[in-house]
């Protein structure tokens, strides 16, 4: 989280969270993606930014008890998604324009935005996505360097 913390122009943007970084270029990029065009760098599977994975950027803050670094990053996704359409996903090293080929209106956008809301305002809803060994520890609830009252 510290990492995320200092590297949050890199690593979030302006929508959180990046599928990928950082993004794979020349001939990797053709092995790895068949050089299919959607995955040009800081695009779709390489290196483009996620909405849905909201979610789970909120419960990593939670069960390490930085939750203030969930309600920024949720901050930042309520600023644009709606405005936006609820789109698939966002190209650009930081996330800034539309995917070229995102679809609009994605349910699995829309869903990940709503389980991180409901996730940070009880954070015992983290009990039901959590591994069983996980659900015996309580979410680590602390002040860090970054929170903000």
């Amino acid at each position: 989280m510290d990492l995320l913390e200092e590297r949050w122009e890199e690593l979030v943007g302006e929508m959180p969270l990046k599928v990928c970084y950082p993004a794979i270029e020349n001939h990797e990029w053709r092995i790895v993606t068949g050089c299919d065009p959607k995955n040009t760098r800081w695009s779709y599977h390489n290196g483009g930014s996620w909405p849905v994975l909201l979610w789970l950027l909120t419960a990593a803050c939670i069960k390490t008890g930085r939750p203030q670094i969930a309600r920024r990053a949720i901050d930042l996704a309520e600023s644009r998604l709606l405005k936006d359409s609820w789109p698939e996903y966002y190209d650009g090293k930081l996330g800034r324009y539309i995917g070229k080929q995102a679809r609009k209106y994605q349910t699995w956008s829309i869903a990940g935005y709503l389980v991180a809301k409901m996730m940070l305002e009880d954070p015992s809803h983290l009990g039901m996505i959590s591994l069983e060994e996980d659900k015996r520890i309580k979410p680590l609830m602390k002040r860090s360097t970054s929170w903000t009252c």
